[in-house]
């Protein structure tokens, strides 16, 4: 059933981009259709396609409907750069989309050169909004450094002076401390399609009592039978960088139970936080696809609505006004209140550690996808950079945005 939802779902989508240009208002989606995270990209497309169909159903944009024209980059830099190429070439003036650091890092490079405004739902690397941050680049979602100082806080007071064993896509570190969090989690989340039981075999030999995989997509996917047949997930805390409802659907519940993680989202957040629009905005995605959306999806969804609202508030859809309406602007959307960092563009919102629940309490839930239990929370202003700190990384004479 759902192979068929997802070949509706695109065909839809393709059929929606063949009015002419002149007749609505285009938006570019650059997402991983295929690929290491095909299953993020999936979430993205959905998530689009909710959020155009509201944002035209309240009258468009500037009199015109939105239209989106979605593009697969597999997850690949060059793709991504040839998927800017071509909705240049159809003057699309924003674009949205991507997962993987590579392929946003290239987006916000090209989209760059052509004047175009990239909203970016979700990537690991810091780089994105701190070394390699531009103007026309606004991110939604956290990096993995604030998702690991929200987890360096929780551990901290759970495993106060325990060893622990990373593992990375090119890395491994025995026997560190909790200190040696914020370097793994600074390693790209390329997949590295390599495998993990070498690694994985020296982490049951040691005495680390909790085990980081600062893997992403698929390798996390593939890494966790072995952490399960190692036994490692019963003697030692697994702690993942990003811990999301894709992920979990993809490993497969009983396989991360107990797995401990952070993120922006999950769909108790919204009641946690008050929030009637988000749970509309869950209630409206369950309709239609039958699923709770995940962290990729809101923040894809929440991303659209704001280009939308930016576009009315500036009477704009000139990316560079848009530009100026986003900074500093503060808003309530899906949770509690939200900002568009003016200085580095980076979204700042709460952040929560998750622990996914046993198999037998997710099974109550109508959906079966109730997977998360809230352990510990962060406010975004304490898990991202300071100023000085971002401008120490970007370095001299780059202490604002180009």
């Amino acid at each position: 059933m759902r192979r068929f939802v997802t070949v509706v779902l695109l065909s839809v989508c393709c059929l929606c981009t063949r009015a002419p240009a002149e007749e609505a208002l285009e938006v570019g989606l650059i997402y991983p259709r295929t690929g290491n995270f095909k299953q993020q990209g999936l979430a993205q497309m959905r998530a689009a396609l909710l959020a155009v169909d509201e944002i035209n159903a309240q009258g468009g944009i500037l009199g015109k409907n939105v239209q989106m024209r979605p593009l697969d980059t597999g997850g690949r830099k060059d793709k991504a750069m040839r998927a800017v190429d071509a909705l240049a070439a159809a003057n699309v003036r924003t674009v949205i989309g991507g997962v993987s650091s590579e392929e946003v890092l290239a987006i916000g490079e090209s989209a760059a050169r052509r004047g175009m405004l990239y909203l970016v739902p979700q990537a690991a690397s810091a780089d994105i909004t701190g070394r390699s941050g531009r103007r026309n680049l606004f991110q939604e979602g956290c990096s993995a450094r604030m998702a690991g100082r929200a987890l360096i806080e929780y551990l901290d007071q759970q495993f106060p002076n325990q060893k622990f064993f990373y593992v990375t896509a090119g890395y491994t570190y025995a026997d560190a401390d909790i200190g040696a969090f914020l370097e793994a989690a600074s390693m790209a989340d390329r997949a590295s399609g390599q495998s993990y039981r070498a690694a994985l075999k020296q982490a049951a030999s040691s005495d680390a009592k909790v085990l980081v995989l600062m893997l992403y997509g698929d390798d996390l996917v593939q890494a966790m039978p072995l952490v399960d047949k190692l036994g490692l997930r019963q003697r030692m805390q697994v702690v993942v960088p990003y811990l999301n409802q894709d992920i979990v659907e993809q490993a497969g519940p009983g396989l991360m139970e107990g797995v401990i993680g952070a993120d922006t989202w999950a769909p108790q957040v919204p009641r946690l936080e008050g929030s009637q629009a988000g749970q509309a905005f869950i209630d409206a995605f369950v309709q239609r696809y039958q699923a709770y959306p995940s962290s990729a999806a809101a923040s894809t969804y929440a991303s659209l609505q704001q280009w939308a609202d930016a576009a009315r508030r500036s009477s704009s859809a000139d990316p560079a006004k848009l530009i100026a309406a986003l900074e500093g602007h503060v808003y309530r959307l899906l949770k509690g209140e939200q900002q568009w960092r003016a200085f580095d563009h980076q979204n700042l919102q709460t952040l929560y550690v998750f622990k996914v629940k046993p198999r037998a309490e997710i099974m109550q839930d109508p959906l079966k996808q109730d997977y998360f239990e809230v352990v510990h929370r962060m406010d975004g202003d304490m898990a991202a950079p300071t100023l000085i700190e971002w401008q120490e990384e970007r370095g001299v004479g780059r202490e604002s945005l180009d």
